[in-house]
């Protein structure tokens, strides 16, 4: 019998990556796991089911623009790059084949009741770009009012996902302050990406 806060066998061994706030790794080994801890940011994990390869990144939209044809404003750029930039490393590394990928999502939580919902437009930002891609979420765990651990194995696609504390979700919801403050946007390349 497992203990109520252990992992799942599967993820209790092997090499752990860290992915931060504007990574995107992308793997074929079977031993590696994906780690990441999500506030009002969102990851997706994206998988070729048959080459058994599969990636996650973490991004997070920081403002909203008033155009209405900038819905998500300047920063969803970043977001569209950063699901585009996943997805293209995954085919390349895979089969090539759209109709093989396995898309999971994860995050876009209100942590802090001081911030827009900044999770929200997120979750919207995310939803929206799958659909106009043509994709559809295998699964997701969104939203809420708390900061989440997901944890991703690329080779066989299993995802983890524990809801931390209010101790745990506090200090994430600090980082995000401290970030809105000083308004960073992650820059993004000056690179053209075309999904294939």
């Amino acid at each position: 019998m497992a203990l109520p806060n252990s992992l799942p066998p599967e993820f209790d061994r092997g090499v752990v990556t860290t992915v931060h706030q504007g990574d995107c790794h992308v793997s074929d080994a079977s031993d590696l796991t994906y780690s990441t801890v999500l506030g009002s940011c969102v990851s997706a994990c994206v998988r070729d089911r048959m080459a058994n390869v599969g990636g996650m990144n973490h991004f997070l939209l920081a403002e909203q623009s008033g155009s209405a044809r900038d819905r998500y404003g300047a920063s969803a750029r970043y977001g569209a790059f950063a699901m585009e930039q996943l997805i293209n490393k995954v085919l390349t590394r895979g089969t090539g084949r759209k109709a093989n990928l396995e898309i999971k999502i994860f995050g876009g939580g209100k942590i802090n009741s001081a911030l827009d919902d900044v999770g929200a437009k997120n979750i919207d930002f995310v939803r929206q770009f799958l659909a106009d891609e043509g994709y559809i979420a295998a699964s997701e765990d969104l939203g809420g009012n708390y900061a989440r651990r997901v944890l991703f194995k690329p080779y066989s696609g299993r995802a983890f996902v524990k809801r931390l504390d209010s101790d745990l979700g506090a200090s994430v919801a600090r980082e995000e302050i401290a970030l809105a403050k000083r308004r960073v946007v992650v820059p993004v390349p000056m690179v053209d990406i075309e999904l294939f």
